[in-house]
């Protein structure tokens, strides 16, 4: 059986202890970050020992590779990808930056499947608005929400084409936020219309894609007590229900500062609200054991959404990486 939880390591080795506790709470996956990656040969040994701790091939390992200020697998030994808001900036119509943002994200899929990671943390579907934090920023294709879908789901399906799920975040919506959640609870006080019309419409366009990331975001007009992550009302009535979003449903890392509370509370109340499976991120064993406290077994509408995004890891499309590899780097070439 496994459990409705996805946790961090500490370092770029699987430590003993750390076995053991995979072997013991059974995590649905696992999430790297800088602190885990060193090498192409240590990193594919890193993957390679959680899939025998866990006795599991097809184990997913994710990690948050998007380009730009966000990219865990980095130079000197992987290329350095652009961030999301360069293809509109680079491309001369939108189909261009369509076949951009999927050729890019094609050969992301590629570097993490060689190095045995087989989840991505994107697309970004947040379309930044005026006065926002720019924790968001550069990340978004854009701040037009049409082009936002259009954009972010090509590089979605470039993702899938390699064999690698996509997570689209942070729904339904982090562009209009103040404050990093890194940091600190941001509060939007927009109007549910508001947001029906700028902030739901890419995730409402995207909502057949296999999993998802939720924001830790207080929406006055839908909830003003609780952070989207936390709220019955925006995960049933607005994700569930008016984005229409039935993929797996994961957490934002409850270790972030948005969030308060032990972190026992912290899973219980995300898997209360209706979330599928919650993220811990740093590789605190002593948090990760409060939170796998914290996280049933995967059973119901939650297992079965993990089949299904486990089934479309088998996915892999022809390719010609050198092809693309050429492709990608003229057009950005191009307009350097």
């Amino acid at each position: 059986m496994t459990r409705a939880f996805i946790c961090g390591l500490s370092g770029p080795e699987l430590l003993a202890q750390e076995r053991a506790f995979l072997r013991e709470s059974r995590p649905w996956g696992v999430i790297l970050f800088r602190r885990n990656v060193e090498t192409p040969d240590r990193l594919r040994a890193l993957t390679d020992s959680l899939r025998d701790a866990l006795g599991d091939a097809e184990l997913p390992i994710l990690i948050d590779q998007e380009g730009g200020r966000v990219q865990r697998m980095a130079p000197p030994h992987w290329r350095a990808y652009p961030c999301a808001a360069r293809f509109e900036e680079v491309a001369g119509s939108l189909a261009e930056a369509e076949r951009l943002a999927w050729l890019g994200a094609r050969l992301i899929a590629n570097d993490l499947r060689e190095a045995g990671v087989n989840v991505d943390c994107l697309p970004v579907l947040d379309a930044p608005q005026p006065g926002a934090h720019e924790v968001i920023g550069q990340r978004a294709y854009s701040r037009d929400p049409e082009r936002v879908a259009r954009i972010g789901r090509a590089a979605a399906e470039g993702l899938l084409a390699g064999g690698v799920l996509p997570v689209v975040k942070h729904i339904p919506g982090h562009g209009r936020a103040a404050a990093d959640s890194h940091l600190e609870l941001p509060r939007v006080a927009a109007t549910r219309e508001q947001l029906r019309w700028v902030d739901f419409p890419p995730f409402k366009a995207n909502a057949d894609l296999p999993m998802a990331m939720t924001a830790h975001v207080v929406y006055e007009s839908l909830d003003p007590d609780a952070p989207g992550t936390w709220s019955r009302q925006v995960i049933g009535e607005i994700v569930r229900g008016e984005i229409g979003f039935d993929g797996l449903l994961m957490t934002d890392d409850l270790s972030m500062k948005a969030l308060s509370g032990d972190f026992r509370t912290r899973a219980e109340r995300a898997i209360g609200a209706g979330c599928d499976v919650v993220l811990h991120c740093n590789g605190d064993l002593s948090e990760a054991r409060r939170v796998a406290e914290g996280a049933p077994l995967l059973s119901g509408k939650a297992l079965e959404r993990a089949r299904r995004a486990r089934a479309l890891l088998a996915r892999r499309d022809a390719f010609n990486l050198v092809d693309g590899v050429r492709e990608f780097d003229a057009a950005l070439a191009a307009t350097a």
